[in-house]
């Protein structure tokens, strides 16, 4: 079993930045993918960002490219979001996941195996 723990999120205005930590704990040597999703009220979840537990390569959603960055921190064992130039329509939930296999489709929220608890972000404009 994989715990998730996530941090970091609050009220901003438009234009300013917030980053958001991710704590892994338990059987982390079985995570294969990490990512993170956002769900807006009254909306599906949506992708965000992913990056391998053990690698570097990262893929972000067409909403956030160029604005957020998703990063490992090997030292401290998480996965961060940076997310710049905030908007209004980036207020959501959100929720960092873990995938320990590589099947699948790796920006929809099945493929995931497990879930944190979210975190709330607030765009004021």
């Amino acid at each position: 079993q994989v715990q998730l723990v996530e941090s970091g999120g609050g009220l901003v205005q438009a234009g300013d930045s917030l980053r958001l930590s991710c704590a892994p704990s338990g059987g982390i040597f079985s995570i294969n993918l990490m990512a993170w999703f956002r769900q807006a009220p009254g909306k599906e979840r949506e992708f965000v960002a992913h990056i391998p537990w053990n690698g570097h390569i990262t893929y972000y959603a067409d909403s956030v490219k160029g604005r957020f960055t998703i990063s490992r921190d090997n030292a401290k064992n998480t996965v961060n979001l940076q997310m710049n130039s905030l908007k209004p329509e980036d207020t959501a939930v959100y929720y960092c996941a873990a995938k320990t296999d590589v099947s699948g489709t790796w920006t929809q929220p099945l493929s995931y195996d497990y879930w944190g608890q979210g975190t709330q972000v607030t765009v004021s404009s």
